[in-house]
């Protein structure tokens, strides 16, 4: 395997999705989501917005690693206030495409039709996708499916953080990606 010298020099960046609108019980696991990427020095990016994005960015931010937010509008200030960058895109949910193509690897938690364009843009361009299972939506209905015959690989099923840190381990090693305490 041709290593990409690029990878060495850089965490690895891992976008997570999930409804705006979130119950407390996701944003709980999505809290621990973020504290867990952020434990294994990753750089997590969202849509900025709440909910699940706003959850996995607090935990992030509490275990020291960067947070990007990749805004729908033209609002610098729109954002969560646990973003350490705030990237206003001006198009709309047309961001959801950059969202998906800035990571190494999508982690899904519930989700409704945002969350489904996320995963049909992640899954079309090649990126693994884990889905932790429990919180409703979209999540719940893929993982451990394939989204359509484009690939052989399925969505990844996390039936908790336990099982989801295993998975990212493993999904991050595959790509050459360092993680911190591997």
């Amino acid at each position: 395997m041709n290593e990409d010298p690029s990878r060495a020099r850089r965490r690895p960046q891992v976008t997570v999705i999930g409804n705006y609108d979130a119950g407390p019980k996701a944003q709980e696991a999505a809290t621990r989501v973020g504290e867990l990427l952020g434990r294994l020095g990753c750089t997590v990016i969202t849509g900025g917005g709440g909910g699940i994005m706003q959850a996995v960015c607090r935990g992030a931010r509490s275990a020291g690693a960067p947070t990007i937010g990749i805004l729908p509008g033209n609002d610098l200030h729109a954002g969560n206030a646990w973003l350490d960058f705030v990237i206003p895109s001006g198009i709309g949910y047309a961001r959801n495409m950059t969202n998906v193509l800035a990571a190494d690897l999508v982690i899904s938690i519930g989700g409704a039709s945002g969350t489904l364009n996320e995963i049909a843009f992640a899954w079309m361009h090649g990126k693994p996708i884990v889905a932790l299972k429990g919180y409703g939506g979209w999540s719940d209905e893929l993982a451990g499916k394939p989204v359509d015959e484009r690939r052989s690989d399925v969505v990844g099923r996390a039936d908790s953080v336990e099982d989801l840190e295993v998975m990212v381990r493993e999904r991050l090693a595959a790509l050459g990606l360092p993680l911190v305490g591997s």
